[in-house]
């Protein structure tokens, strides 16, 4: 990482132009201390604030921001609302309206508002995850996602989001979002920038596996010889659990420990049991730290239905462990089959996921697929995203500056 602050040229005074601190606001309208996308900005706010970026957040709460407390300003944009549509109505409101009376160098959204610079599309696009997630429905099903008003007010938003006259830029976390955002929405190429995810390659590394494998194997019953699945996220439904426990089934000796709090964790655990896996599948609800969970297992999967580009992708990685997921995830970029790990082509082909499950369960094989996973990572550390961010935000602002 460099050494010196980042900076961009400003007008013209004196004897020559003028350079000055970049000034960037982030929104992100809620904190979910499980949350992938709250991760990242925390992450990417302190590994700006390291480069002397001055960083304002504009949010409703932030619980996660005490470690950054006095490196990053915080505008609070918390208006009353009832129901999700008028929350985020509500919300975008009151953050265009909090921009107009603040000067900053950009406006980076991780939330589809129409008055930002920059939109960081985190969260995908959402007509494409409605898409996904119908070939999983049924037809009543179908029905209610087609007639929502949450979805239905998502999708509109997106649309003004996109088609912006103050847009911009768009950072894609993947080329699969980079494709999505140009085929529904027509963007030109130039607007759109894929920058990866970010992890803490210092944080997350295969020494985590002898600090932890045997304590919590020992803590769940777990011989050091089974082959050990992790999944962890919130949205089951959505990351693929129903399918993994439907595999499972077909993965003789092997344990699954799912880490991750969700509406559905009764539900899943009732499945296992119906599924007579209660012995070998394993539910921890929400962790604070998921480290000792990485160094414990063998195998990151995740059969996700849909998702852009999960930072416990990442970390598994970084720590060691080789990614069974699909192609509808961001992370399978990551991936060559056999090399750092398994791509099912359709996540809702369970037979598929089984075969991979027993690839990975195969003596040795992990462990192989592992160390090549954590090759593959060591280039997308915090600091190299925060130099690729920090360029395109200079990229912008000069061109704004001589346009």
């Amino acid at each position: 990482m460099p050494d010196h602050p980042a900076r961009v040229r400003g007008a013209a005074s004196g004897s020559g132009p003028e350079v000055a601190l970049l000034k960037i606001a982030l929104i992100r309208q809620r904190y979910n201390p499980y949350g992938g996308a709250e991760r990242f900005v925390e992450r990417a706010m302190a590994a700006l604030v390291a480069q002397n970026v001055e960083m304002t957040l504009l949010a409703r709460d932030w619980l996660g921001a005490a470690e950054l407390a006095g490196e990053v300003r915080m505008i609070r944009c918390d208006p009353f609302y009832i129901g999700r549509v008028w929350r985020d109505w509500g919300f975008a409101r009151s953050v265009c309206a909090a921009l107009k009376t603040n000067t900053f160098d950009l406006v980076q959204s991780h939330e589809r508002i129409a008055c930002c610079d920059v939109y960081r599309a985190g969260d995908g696009v959402h007509r494409q995850w409605l898409a996904n997630r119908s070939r999983a429905a049924g037809l009543l099903e179908r029905l209610a996602l087609a007639l929502n008003p949450y979805h239905l007010y998502t999708k509109a938003a997106e649309k003004r989001l996109f088609e912006s006259p103050s847009l911009r830029a768009v950072i894609c976390n993947s080329n699969m979002v980079k494709e999505e955002v140009r085929r529904h929405f027509g963007l030109a190429e130039s607007k759109l920038h894929v920058i990866y995810n970010g992890v803490d390659l210092a944080a997350f590394n295969p020494a985590l596996r002898g600090e932890w494998r045997a304590r919590k194997r020992a803590e769940l019953g777990i011989s050091d010889s089974a082959a050990v699945f992790l999944f962890v996220g919130s949205g089951f439904a959505r990351k693929g659990v129903p399918q993994l426990l439907r595999a499972m089934t077909g993965v003789r000796g092997a344990h699954l420990v799912v880490v991750g709090e969700d509406r559905e964790l009764a539900l899943m655990q009732r499945a296992a049991a119906d599924m007579k896996l209660a012995d070998r599948v394993h539910f921890t609800g929400g962790q604070d730290d998921v480290k000792p969970w990485y160094g414990m297992a063998d195998c990151f999967v995740l059969p996700t239905l849909y998702d852009p580009f999960p930072n416990a992708a990442l970390e598994a990685m970084a720590s060691g462990l080789p990614l069974i997921t699909t192609m509808q995830c961001g992370a399978a970029e990551f991936v060559e089959s056999g090399v750092e790990g398994y791509i099912c082509r359709d996540a809702l082909d369970v037979v598929e996921l089984a075969r991979c499950l027993n690839l990975a369960a195969a003596p040795g094989q992990a462990a192989r697929m592992g160390a090549a996973a954590r090759r593959r990572v060591e280039l997308y550390g915090l600091d190299a995203m925060a130099v690729r961010l920090t360029e395109l935000y200079v990229h912008l602002i000069e061109t704004k500056c001589h346009g």
